[in-house]
């Protein structure tokens, strides 16, 4: 999402002038702009302010977490479109080419393969990943373990699959190795994971903690991957829950991870590994409330069981992981300019590791592909449905693939679409 926001009329009348090239992520929001930007900011991509760059600086200063999370940010400030931080460069020329400014760049050193893996899976990394990043750039061997099958995008040549000699070694995976791990190895832990709670009345944070503790210790599972918790419904505004989720949250700096709540009925019906006879009539609510909440974070792909339920005192804890599934962006280039596309259909082209498409459409983006992108001219939905990550592109507003796809679609409508 890219966020545009203005204090003035005029300002906002430029912003949305930008936000109908920008197309479909573009959002103007409403009313002043200091508590629409704290609002917004967890989930922007990027942020354009049509603000003084004091004024702007002093905005977002307050709200910078992290350079990998926080979003892009340029400010329209007189006749100039400045890239603030986040690599906001490209955004600033395009926000200059739409409003007739001068954009002033700050170009910051290159991202490495490394670091463009981490940003696109939203994981964390344990190792020396500058190190590694520099020599992934530099076109040492690096080799890849990819156990769980995320599907990435193209990788450069010295990038070899796992089991190949290599100066360092990419493990992706949410696991704790079972052997200590050496120097030239990097852990990329993606956010996989859903923690189902299952407590008596009266749970202390302690006693879901020490639970949470062994059930990682137990499943050799690292906590860096949990993607949220859940539990019964009633069971959420549970002082002892609540506040251990936000112990969690501040030892691994999230704010934002959520304790889904659903109804009894609901989890008495989903199938566990270790069910018992319990008063309250479900078989499990750990192990349910995990597998419930992967599903619904899934939307309709695979997920299972990580690590079966672990009992404290008066807390259960059980884990359920979504797997990873391919990816199919449909992307419409609109009548095929470089103006017509927006920023999101350029981002999805370089996350793709295929494109597929016709020649012609092909050819209006060959230099926006990484290097080792492959190039089809069918065949779209079944490499997605094999795992991998694709992007099929059309004129106007894009492809229609008919049937369901049993992969991750994303559609990235084209400006035509949107008049």
């Amino acid at each position: 999402m890219i966020g545009l926001f203005a204090s003035t009329e005029r300002g906002r009348a430029q912003a949305k002038e930008l936000a109908a090239f920008l197309g479909p992520d573009a959002v103007v929001p409403d009313g002043p702009v200091a508590p629409a930007l704290r609002r917004m900011w967890p989930v922007l991509g990027s942020a354009v302010l049509f603000e003084g760059s004091e004024t702007a600086i002093r905005l977002v200063a307050p709200l910078l977490r992290d350079e990998r999370s926080d979003p892009g940010v340029v400010c329209v400030d007189g006749a100039f479109a400045i890239a603030l931080l986040g690599g906001a460069d490209a955004l600033a020329q395009r926000v200059a080419d739409v409003l007739g400014r001068t954009a002033v760049t700050t170009a910051p050193p290159t991202a490495s393969p490394l670091d463009e893996l981490l940003e696109l899976l939203d994981a964390t990394a344990e190792g020396d990943a500058v190190a590694c990043g520099e020599a992934m750039r530099a076109g040492e061997p690096v080799a890849l373990a990819n156990p769980l099958g995320f599907p990435l995008p193209a990788l450069p040549d010295n990038v070899l699959p796992a089991g190949h000699e290599a100066a360092w070694t990419v493990l992706l995976d949410d696991r704790v190795p079972r052997t200590e791990l050496g120097d030239h190895v990097v852990r990329v832990i993606p956010r996989t994971l859903v923690i189902g709670i299952g407590a008596s009345a009266g749970v202390t944070s302690t006693d879901v903690s020490g639970a949470l503790a062994k059930l990682a210790a137990d499943g050799r599972l690292d906590l860096r991957a949990v993607r949220a918790f859940a539990t019964l419904d009633r069971k959420t505004e549970e002082p002892g829950i609540v506040d251990a989720v936000e112990d969690w949250g501040f030892w691994h700096g999230s704010t934002t991870t959520p304790l889904l709540g659903y109804p009894g009925e609901e989890l008495a019906v989903i199938p566990v590994p270790n069910p018992v006879e319990l008063a309250i009539g479900i078989p499990s609510v750990a192990e349910a409330a995990a597998l419930r909440g992967a599903a619904e974070l899934s939307a309709g792909g695979r997920v299972e069981i990580a690590a079966e339920k672990v009992k404290g005192a008066r807390a259960t804890v059980a884990a359920a992981r979504v797997l990873p599934r391919g990816r199919l962006a449909l992307i419409g280039l609109g009548p095929g300019g470089a103006d017509d596309r927006t920023p999101r259909a350029e981002a999805e082209l370089r996350r793709a590791s295929v494109v597929v498409g016709p020649p012609e459409c092909v050819d209006q983006v060959r230099h926006l592909l990484r290097p080792g992108t492959s190039v089809r001219a069918d065949g779209a939905v079944r490499l997605a449905e094999q795992g991998v990550a694709v992007a099929l592109v059309a004129p106007d507003a894009g492809p229609v693939v008919a049937g369901p796809v049993h992969a991750d679609v994303v559609r990235v409508t084209g400006v035509t679409g949107q008049l």
